[in-house]
């Protein structure tokens, strides 16, 4: 699934992984972006799998004079080898009927690299909160019981919301993402496997959802504490060249 992009396999041993659940508005894609942006992360490899749909385009990160015109596909993989954190970026939609195997294999590979835990940065429909959910900020997280262990205190320093379990009818309080995507399949299978991960995730809606992504960001940032490098210009996400065209590239003047 992982192949490296020079000869040999790079060691993402004791690394954090962070990469996003394509989600209602694609504000885990955005945030990752920032990150990768921010901290100019280098590709290391891209991950080949039918289970996405194929893409490939122009570098999304251009930062210098020739390199714009790099191939770049649906999932790669960038690291800041300094600060021991990867990040794994996914650009095209999951296959709906190969989602399970998607999660297996991306969950084979994260066991098999020893990253020392994992972060996926997701979204829900923000309607179809429940009254619980409506209340505090729209933002939510959810960790298994491996990545509490050694990081309960940390996470409860933060302040941050468990992410609500809503009811039903008579029915038992359960897990509900509405809008994202893969999010609580790969939580409960982290969960049955053991494995440390956190899901970070926002409420929103469908639109500009750059200020999400941010938001997001932000989120990820109070507890990795990503900005707090005196090797950044300043302490502020930066934003990728690609996000220029967002929204298309303006209206033609020929129209008027």
């Amino acid at each position: 699934m992982f192949f490296p992009s020079q000869n040999s396999s790079p060691s993402f041993k004791d690394f954090t992984l962070v990469m996003p659940a394509v989600a209602v508005g694609n504000v885990g894609q955005l945030a990752a972006d920032l990150i990768v942006s921010t901290l100019d992360m280098s590709r290391v490899g891209y991950m080949h799998t039918d289970c996405l749909a194929p893409m490939a385009g122009n570098n999304p990160y251009t930062r210098r004079k020739g390199d714009a015109e790099e191939l770049h596909t649906a999932a790669e993989v960038y690291t800041a080898a300094g600060r021991k954190l990867a990040v794994l970026q996914i650009r095209a939609p999951i296959i709906e009927i190969r989602s399970k195997k998607f999660i297996r294999l991306l969950l084979s590979w994260i066991k098999t690299s020893g990253f020392s835990r994992t972060v996926v940065l997701s979204s829900s429909h923000a309607h179809r909160r429940d009254d619980q959910q409506l209340r505090g900020a729209p933002l939510r997280y959810l960790a298994t019981p491996s990545l509490l262990g050694g990081a309960a205190d940390a996470l409860e320093g933060l302040g941050w919301r468990d992410m609500e379990r809503v009811t039903e009818a008579d029915a038992e309080p359960r897990l509900s993402v509405p809008g994202g995507g893969i999010t609580k399949r790969l939580f409960t299978e982290s969960c049955a496997e053991d494995l440390p991960l956190a899901v970070l995730l926002r409420f929103c809606s469908e639109g500009d959802n750059v200020p999400d992504a941010f938001a997001l960001a932000n989120h990820l940032n109070d507890w990795l504490r990503l900005l707090d490098d005196p090797s950044l210009k300043q302490n502020t996400w930066t934003a990728p060249s690609s996000w220029s065209l967002l929204f298309g590239s303006g209206v033609p003047p020929a129209l008027f």
